[in-house]
């Protein structure tokens, strides 16, 4: 009579195993009871690994007219390798009451899998030590040691016959599969672990990144007040040129306040407060924010902006537009020409930033507005950033026409306000 060594009954004992070890890492990644408590895992474990044994047991393999078994060994030994004693013996109960249920009492699978348990319990914490490679070294070693270990006990208490075909179905295919589940299950660990592990590095990241972009958009109105207080020394200013300043520089101070109360619900996706922005007023206002600065770099601007309306926040609308023009004089170092367009095309009001500055390589421009991403030494691409979230935010775009010692231009397209 001839036999197949590998038939389809080892193929599915491999299967019930394999399904049982990816529904508990499943349940272990989306059940916070399971992550939080080690005995719930311990009792998962039991309950998933208990699964397949019953079902090797229930579906044995023939391998001769008076020979059947299974692959039960295997789920028996991960469970008590990973879990020990506390999930060792629960294995070991469910197991020995299934089988005398199915084929009745043995003596020899009682004295068999005592052994078992016996020998990966004592060895389960150093095995749990180990990292995958040796994992992976010693689990087919302690695997191939349990078979050879139950076939003596076997043939030395039953006369058991040992064929060519139990050779292979039960000494050397576990020996095999055990190797293959055991990369299985540390792989699903570990990425488990990676996967833990990056969440908190994007959370610290996101914090990180929140600090700094604060710290950035406060410091904008702290140098455009620092800047005119250095102005206000001058002794030949007149009062009204004085009040002026003082004016602007009160204004820069409670715009960082603004920002400082305000930042954390920036990132919603629309502001709070939603009114109506006149385009050329706001733009020259900051233009008279900027002027300073741009002065003091040999810069020239030259604003002709057009009325018009759109819809946001006046607070956001400042902010994004400081950040470009104030960008765009810093890419001029060497002095220039700055020029900041406004005019209505349908229904839409277009913005151009036009800078004769050191402009951008085509990888430079693919990379404008990432985070920590900036063509100035000490730049953070953080208000960059803020400033395309705004422009998103109200429902704009932004198109880059850039070459490098050529300059930039910025064109954004804001929504006009329907009458």
């Amino acid at each position: 009579m001839d036999f197949i060594f590998i038939n389809q009954n080892v193929l599915n004992d491999l299967f019930y195993i394999l399904v049982s070890i990816f529904v508990y890492y499943f349940l272990i990644d989306h059940v916070s009871l399971f992550q939080k408590y080690r005995h719930y895992r311990q009792l998962l474990m039991v309950v998933c690994l208990s699964v397949p044994l019953i079902l090797c047991m229930r579906f044995p393999i023939y391998i001769a007219p008076n020979c059947v078994h299974d692959l039960r060994q295997l789920p028996f030994i991960i469970g008590t390798l990973y879990g020990g004693w506390t999930v060792g013996l629960p294995l070991l109960m469910i197991l020995l009451i299934v089988r005398f249920v199915f084929y009745g009492y043995n003596y020899i699978t009682v004295v068999i899998y005592i052994t078992m348990l016996i020998v990966c319990a004592i060895y389960s914490r150093t095995f749990n030590q180990f990292n995958r490679s040796q994992k992976l070294v010693m689990a087919p070693m302690i695997t191939f040691f349990l078979a050879i270990l139950s076939t003596i006990i076997a043939v030395v208490i039953s006369d058991f016959q040992v064929t060519d075909t139990y050779i292979i179905d039960f000494i050397i295919v576990p020996t095999i599969a055990i190797l293959f589940l055991i990369y299985i299950i540390e792989l699903l660990s570990e990425a488990m672990m990676m996967r833990t592990k990056l969440i908190k590095v994007e959370k610290m990241e996101i914090v990180s990144q929140l600090a700094a972009s604060i710290s950035h958009e406060v410091r904008n109105p702290l140098t455009v007040v620092q800047g005119f207080m250095q102005l206000l020394k001058s002794p030949n200013l007149s009062k009204e040129i004085k009040d002026q300043y003082i004016h602007i520089a009160l204004e820069e101070l409670n715009r960082a306040k603004l920002i400082i109360d305000d930042y954390l619900t920036f990132a919603k996706p629309a502001p709070e407060k939603v009114e109506t922005i006149d385009v050329d007023r706001e733009l020259k206002k900051v233009v008279d924010i900027v002027r300073p600065l741009a002065n003091m770099n040999s810069i020239t601007i030259s604003p002709d902006v057009h009325s018009g309306c759109t819809i946001g926040s006046i607070q956001y609308f400042q902010q994004c537009f400081l950040n470009l023009v104030k960008n765009a004089v810093e890419a001029m170092p060497n002095g220039g020409e700055l020029t900041i367009l406004s005019y209505l095309i349908d229904d839409h009001i277009v913005i151009k930033i036009k800078d004769t500055g050191i402009g951008m390589t085509p990888e430079q421009i693919s990379r404008y507005g990432e985070p920590y991403f900036s063509t100035k030494e000490k730049g953070t691409g953080l208000g960059t950033m803020v400033a395309l979230k705004i422009i998103q935010t109200m429902n704009g775009t932004l198109e880059i026409d850039s070459a490098v010692n050529k300059g930039t231009t910025l064109t954004i397209t804001l929504p006009l306000k329907e009458e």
